[in-house]
């Protein structure tokens, strides 16, 4: 089975994939917001009808929250599974659209034609990218290279309650040699990447409580214990000079870089200045010894997201608040601990509160980083794939923020997961006006073809 006839229907077909990814996207499947809890059922049932056509044994799965779909299509070589996610973000505030969120339209841009609508990148749009490239490989051999199961969850953008209990549920079915996952990007707009790790992700408030209520700063300022010029204080610990983070234990786990990983990264000339710059700022912060790209890839962090407490409305109020309370999430990497740090980071607030300063501590999710065995043959094939696509070296990279489905299907379902996406830093996910260009769209769909071609080569 040869790739080249198959890239050809995906360029014959794209008016009519277009069309159908159009379909898709008119379905509102805002999993959050329970008002739409029957738009999320017309998605799955859209997506099994869709997988039906194909030839898949399809259905849709009830679970407590929105329904997962479920299908599976015969091939020969290695036994796959694909993700994606069908749910959507609210589209507020709706002013802010320059048209109707789920009234999908081509438009041309000066960057070139994009298709805009909710959901468009995020991750209708991607999803249906594998979909066409398995469409128009059956369509051209009537048989695919591997073993497809389809696996596509409708809460992804409302924190997935359902997904780990399904998964263990579901383990033996849904267990195969390797995930692909197509909901990332590409390094830059000519640039296709293979993620090979994400960061882990902690979310910690704490809350520090003082005298029993406000009080006057001319009355008690002085002798009574100020909740925010402790909070401060314990927060300014948390760094040191360096940047480094002080929690004792923090670092277990950290990996270095291999000498391939360093010089694949160095040959994608990121300027830190440059992508500060875009967001008005000109000097690296954070750890001093480490570049800006390794720092967001490969290095963990401590973040303060949010800080309350006393009064910061108009005007002025001489007070000593009752109470004040910060949000620090810490971004995980190799095989760090995240119930070990959230246990030294409660001691060490502890271990900074003077008498009379209770604290309460609020937890909000801990996951560990995902790393993934590249040396499976499939990633360099894949890597293979998209250079021969995107007519530009693709490279394993890291990523940022968390996915968590790649860290559970570690973790229950003992696989790793290749994930490679098409979309763009200025796609708009999760923003007013979201869009996903056509090339995107296009190329992805052959992308994916390519990928399967090389899964035929062995």
């Amino acid at each position: 089975m040869t790739v080249t006839s198959v890239l050809d229907r995906i360029d014959a077909d794209l008016p009519n994939a277009l069309d159908r990814l159009q379909a898709f996207l008119r379905i509102p499947s805002i999993s959050t917001d329970p008002a739409y809890a029957d738009a999320c059922d017309a998605a799955a049932d859209w997506l099994v009808a869709e997988l039906r056509a194909l030839g898949a044994e399809a259905s849709k799965r009830p679970t407590p929250g929105r329904p997962m779909v479920v299908g599976h299509l015969d091939g020969d070589g290695p036994e796959v599974l694909f993700y994606g996610h069908y749910d959507v973000q609210p589209v507020d505030p709706l002013d802010l659209w320059n048209s109707p969120p789920f009234e999908p339209e081509l438009q041309d841009t000066p960057n070139g034609r994009v298709i805009r609508g909710r959901g468009t990148a995020d991750d209708k749009g991607q999803l249906m990218t594998f979909v066409e490239a398995c469409r128009n490989w059956l369509e051209e051999h009537e048989r695919l290279p591997a073993k497809i199961t389809f696996f596509f969850e409708g809460e992804e953008e409302s924190g997935s309650p359902s997904l780990i209990p399904f998964l263990k549920d579901n383990a033996d079915e849904l267990r195969k040699e390797l995930a692909l996952i197509c909901d990332t990007g590409l390094f830059n707009d000519t640039t296709p990447a293979i993620i090979t790790s994400l960061r882990g992700m902690l979310g910690q408030e704490v809350i520090l409580r003082g005298a029993s209520r406000d009080l006057h700063s001319g009355s008690y300022g002085g002798p009574a214990a100020n909740p925010i010029k402790v909070l401060s204080h314990v927060l300014a610990g948390l760094h040191d000079d360096t940047g480094g983070v002080t929690l004792p234990g923090f670092y277990d786990g950290v990996q270095v870089l291999t000498d391939r990983q360093r010089a694949d990264w160095d040959a994608l000339g990121f300027e830190a200045d440059s992508f500060l710059g875009e967001v008005g700022l000109s000097m690296p912060a954070g750890e001093r010894d480490f570049s800006a790209l390794e720092q967001i890839w490969a290095r963990p962090t401590c973040e303060i997201n949010g800080i309350r407490g006393g009064y910061a409305g108009d005007g002025f109020k001489t007070v000593l608040p009752a109470e004040a309370a910060a949000k620090i999430s810490f971004r995980l990497v190799g095989t760090q601990d995240p119930i070990a740090i959230r246990e030294a980071f409660q001691s060490y607030v502890r271990s900074m509160l003077p008498p009379d300063m209770e604290v309460e501590f609020i937890n909000h999710g801990a996951s560990q980083a995902s790393v993934m065995e590249a040396s499976h043959p499939v990633f360099e094939q894949a890597r293979l794939a998209l250079t021969e696509e995107w007519q530009h070296p693709a490279t394993f990279t890291g990523a940022g923020g968390s996915i968590p489905v790649a860290g559970y299907f570690k973790s229950i379902l003992g696989m790793d997961s290749l994930l490679a996406g098409w979309g763009k830093d200025d796609d708009g996910l999760h923003s007013p006006n979201e869009k996903y260009d056509v090339e995107s769209f296009h190329k992805g769909t052959r992308s994916w073809a390519r990928v399967l071609g090389k899964l035929a080569e062995g």
